[in-house]
């Protein structure tokens, strides 16, 4: 999957995701959202690519997820437990982000617990320091990458999980 986010002139931004069978969804946004959106994407694209996790917000999208189907009504009903563990830990980065403190990988690993038992399931493998100290250097990576994006320029970024291929 590919996937575009673009930086326009008037402050909007969009991002629009290109499926391997061509298949195509995307939203614009603006205002506030438009400022935050970007980076807390960036962060889950950091996020699932640093830790394999194929289930999450993107892997979602490139299985045929469309953007619309990530609110009310929620017409594909729940979210998967593994888009919200992503999710959990892409909220508790933009919280780190936010606020300047540093989050440990104990703290997510807490956070993650509560969620799986909230949801019936069993304790799964933990996030390393190491993990998320990759995770923030991706990220940093990423936020660079879109710093540097010109208003009505897009930054581009393959996404693909399949065993051997660099996200």
């Amino acid at each position: 999957m590919i996937i575009r986010i673009k930086k326009n002139a008037d402050g909007r931004t969009s991002l629009a995701c290109t499926r391997e069978d061509g298949s195509t969804t995307w939203q614009s946004l603006s205002g506030g959202q438009a400022a935050f959106f970007p980076r807390h994407d960036l962060t889950h694209y950091a996020v699932e690519t640093v830790l394999g996790q194929g289930g999450g917000f993107y892997g979602l999208i490139a299985s045929g997820w469309e953007l619309t189907d990530f609110g009310k009504p929620w017409p594909r009903g729940r979210i998967p437990l593994g888009a919200i563990l992503s999710e959990t830990i892409v909220g508790l980065l933009d919280l780190e982000r936010g606020s300047g403190d540093l989050i440990r990988a104990v703290d997510i690993n807490c956070r993650l617990d509560d969620v799986r038992a909230e949801h019936g399931a069993e304790p799964a493998d933990e996030i390393s320091e190491d993990d998320l100290a990759r995770i923030r250097r991706r990220r940093g990576e990423l936020f660079a990458k879109w710093e540097a994006v010109e208003p009505g320029n897009t930054l581009e970024l393959p996404f693909d999980l399949t065993p051997g291929h660099p996200s």
